[in-house]
């Protein structure tokens, strides 16, 4: 049975990011000096080329500092690879149906680099966004050495804006990390505590009924909490945090003393998670506050559980290009969506057709129901914000000073609104999208709006047809190999429990992977029950490995704590 395509709460805002300024801020400040100074030198129709490595600064700003210089470098690569790519396959041939056929191999080759490396967002969308807007921007091929170094210098200074709030709070991103692992398991513990008392309350309204009356219904509350209580929102989002939260910490690099602090703080949300009965979530929360700012780390104890830490640090790293196979479907429905989207513009007469090409590369999710969402999303915003560009394009065009400022705005809008919802953003990438466009020289603004209210249609229809069209069976084997991952680790787990004298660290090794092999389980669980033309999922195995997985995970800190009393 294939799954819904929902329309309700599609468009619903959500809260805010805690850094969602930073991210505005950083394109703000990477974007706005290469632009001035080709204002300065009347040199606007280069802008492209320098935007291509300044919106670089939209990446990485979650992960730590060391890790997101790496991740930076790798992604203004990517960029600029992207970027060359295009504007030789520009200087070599005028053939539209060619260059959208390129367009569209390269959003596929970027769509599944971003998900197998795990950069987040904005993912691969900014990346194609460039390569198809350089499609179609004229060319010479002896040009290219030059707009690719204009692209480099401007990557380069974005490395630099996105380093420098380094050098004033070095641990920000890890504190941040640690903090919402510490408040999503307060919030876990609450909700449990909250949901154990209304149990209780049940309890004691059966009190007049007979013993036999009073045991059933006891037996029967048990059996629903053990199935149920382990898959609530709360115990979702707890679970993700933490795994977020470790794989910041877990990065490799130096460790300093601040970071094994924040490493203990987060092995103390990890127990919260199995024994919430036990835990205190005003503690939880105190620690959490505590982390804002530069000030000392709060300590907690059990230093001895940071040997699964070490532990984990000494294995070798899984290659990121082990992704890829699983990801094929994902790739071709790009590579289809996005050609046929340009296809279909072209035969339409429209004189741009990268922004069909691009607006069906924006839509491709996990699965068909967040891709039908994202394609709502896109439509819902780039309608309104061609609105906006009308509105604001009499002002735009009083001067190119006009017109770099109106982009600056929208750019810092962007960034600031996505996070609420992607049709939030789109409001302002739009307007911004067409403004860009001007820096070549004047477009007319109804042939503009025209052209981007039909490639949006065109792409958005065309590209989840593609996606329909091109069937995701890889989803349900990712949910066997999930399952067979999380079997296998409680196994582990629970050997290591009855083994009187396990390796030091061993035990909590396991229970870190166990706790991340049922996060995997969850998230490839959700993408399939989202998938088309799916297999059925092993609803009651998936149930009983993740009831099994969380029991493991309870007796791992009823261990440690009975050892802690033993000695």
């Amino acid at each position: 049975m294939n799954p819904r395509l929902p329309l309700t709460g599609v468009l619903r805002l959500g809260r805010p990011s805690d850094i969602w300024f930073k991210p505005a801020l950083s394109v703000v400040v990477a974007v706005a000096p290469p632009n001035l100074t080709l204002l300065a030198l009347g040199r606007l129709d280069l802008a492209m080329y320098t935007m291509a490595g300044s919106l670089c600064a939209l990446y990485a700003h979650s992960r730590p500092y060391a890790a997101r210089a790496r991740a930076l470098a790798w992604v203004l690569l990517g960029m600029v690879t992207g970027l060359g790519v295009a504007l030789v396959a520009a200087s070599l041939t005028g053939s539209a149906v060619v260059l959208v056929t390129v367009g569209a191999l390269l959003a596929a080759v970027q769509k599944a680099l971003c998900d197998a490396t795990r950069i987040g967002p904005p993912g691969h969308v900014i990346l194609t966004f460039i390569s198809s807007a350089a499609l179609f921007a004229p060319q010479a091929l002896a040009q290219v050495p030059g707009h690719l170094a204009l692209a480099l210098a401007a990557g380069a200074w974005a490395w630099l804006v996105c380093m420098a709030p380094g050098l004033l709070r070095p641990h920000g991103p890890e504190r941040r990390a640690t903090a919402h692992a510490l408040l999503a398991a307060a919030a876990y513990v609450e909700s449990r505590n909250a949901q154990a008392g209304r149990t209780e309350a049940s309890r004691n309204a059966q009190a007049g009924r007979t013993e036999v009356s009073r045991g059933a219904h006891a037996r029967r509350t048990e059996a629903s909490r053990s199935a149920h209580s382990d898959l609530t929102p709360e115990s979702r989002t707890a679970h993700t945090a933490v795994q977020a939260a470790w794989h910041t910490l877990l990065s490799r690099g130096a460790r300093s003393e601040t970071r094994r602090a924040l490493e203990r703080l987060v092995v103390r949300a990890e127990i919260a998670l199995a024994a919430p009965a036990d835990t205190d979530p005003a503690r939880l929360r105190a620690w959490a506050r505590a982390l804002r700012g530069n000030g000392p780390v709060p300590k907690a104890p059990y230093d001895d559980e940071l040997l699964g830490v070490d532990i984990e640090l000494a294995l070798p790293a899984h290659p990121w290009w082990r992704a890829l196979g699983p990801l094929a479907p994902i790739a071709v429905r790009t590579a289809l969506g996005c050609a046929l989207a340009g296809y279909a513009s072209l035969a339409l007469g429209v004189g741009r057709p990268y922004w069909a090409l691009v607006t069906a590369a924006s839509l491709y999710q996990a699965n068909i129901t967040l891709t039908w969402s994202r394609g709502v999303q896109r439509v819902v915003g780039n309608l309104v914000g061609v609105l906006v560009f009308a509105a604001v394009v009499p002002l735009a065009h009083l001067g190119a000073a006009a017109l770099v400022l109106c982009c600056l705005a929208f750019n810092f809008g962007a960034e600031a609104l996505i996070a609420r919802n992607y049709w939030l953003g789109s409001i302002c990438v739009t307007p911004m999208a067409l403004l860009i466009t001007e820096f070549a020289g004047y477009q007319e603004p109804g042939r503009l709006i025209t052209e981007r209210l039909v490639d949006t249609l065109v792409g958005a229809v065309v590209g989840f047809l593609a996606a329909v069209a091109v069937t995701n069976r890889r989803a349900g084997d990712r949910v066997e190999r999930a399952l067979a991952a999380v079997e296998g680790a409680r196994e582990r787990t629970a050997r290591l429990l009855a083994d009187p004298r396990p390796a030091p660290g061993a035990l909590d090794h396991a229970r870190r992977v166990l706790a991340a092999a049922l996060v995997d389980l969850r998230a490839g669980v959700e993408a399939a029950s989202g998938e088309w033309w799916q297999r059925a999922l092993p609803q009651e195995r998936v149930v009983h490995a993740e009831r099994n997985g969380h029991r493991t995970l309870a007796a791992t800190v009823r261990h440690h704590r009975a050892e802690g009393a033993d000695a």
